[in-house]
């Protein structure tokens, strides 16, 4: 069994000066933390694997292809591999748990 801590994981990514941390990487499937702060800007590109968001604290808007929602804790986004994809109008710091399947490359 691997199990993990959303306040060691936090810590972590912050010591590390990144916005995003990969802490699981198995054959299918690969799993980090993603920090985007309040006001700060999303930098991501599409990528080559499907990718679920579970919004674990803050709020923002994400857009996803052509659509746009708005996000919050308990939030689940599922954007295809490829897909042009941001948060965007950060209100609340926003962390977020990330699985990528297959694993990012």
């Amino acid at each position: 069994m691997k199990a993990f801590r959303l306040d060691e994981l936090e810590a972590e990514r912050a010591a590390n000066d990144g916005a995003y941390l990969q802490f699981l990487r198995e054959r299918n499937m690969s799993v980090g933390l993603y920090a985007v702060n309040a006001g700060e800007h999303d930098p991501q590109k599409p990528h080559g694997q499907d990718e679920v968001y579970f919004v674990v604290s803050g709020r923002a808007s994400i857009t996803v292809g052509l659509e746009t929602t708005q996000v919050a804790r308990g939030s689940i986004v599922y954007v295809p591999a490829g897909v042009a994809h941001k948060f965007h109008h950060v209100s609340e710091d926003l962390r977020v748990l990330v699985v990528f399947s297959p694993p990012e490359a």
